[in-house]
């Protein structure tokens, strides 16, 4: 018996771990834009797990809104940027926060207006 709860707990510390990590791969986009989640993706490639599917997806999106962030620039010009930029600062705010708690229960979270360049 006491084997088979050693085996549980072992397997619960690598779903907490994968867990942490993919909440992980979320919050570093808010600090560290696109290299956080890179960094995560790069460590996490070799293991297929909810760790590497929520940094792939945090850094999907990191690198999708840099496209946003570029295009609302070029249109600061005609006046509409700057609420485009306030719009996306904080709608990036709210979904990786959202995508955070999402992978430390455990989910992998897809965002929306995400492009996929990596697969």
């Amino acid at each position: 018996m006491p084997d088979k709860k050693m085996s549980d707990n072992k397997n619960n510390n690598l779903n907490s771990d994968q867990n942490v990590l993919g909440m992980l791969a979320h919050l570093l986009g808010l600090f560290t834009g696109f290299i956080g989640p890179l960094v995560l993706y790069i460590i996490t490639k070799d293991k297929k797990g909810i760790a590497n599917e929520n940094a792939k997806h945090a850094l999907n999106f990191q690198i999708s809104l840099i496209i946003y962030c570029i295009i609302s620039f070029i249109l600061i010009f005609i006046l509409i940027g700057i609420f485009l930029l306030w719009a996306i600062s904080i709608f990036a705010l709210v979904v990786e926060i959202i995508g955070a708690v999402r992978a430390y229960g455990g989910e992998v979270y897809k965002y929306p207006l995400e492009i996929g360049f990596i697969k």
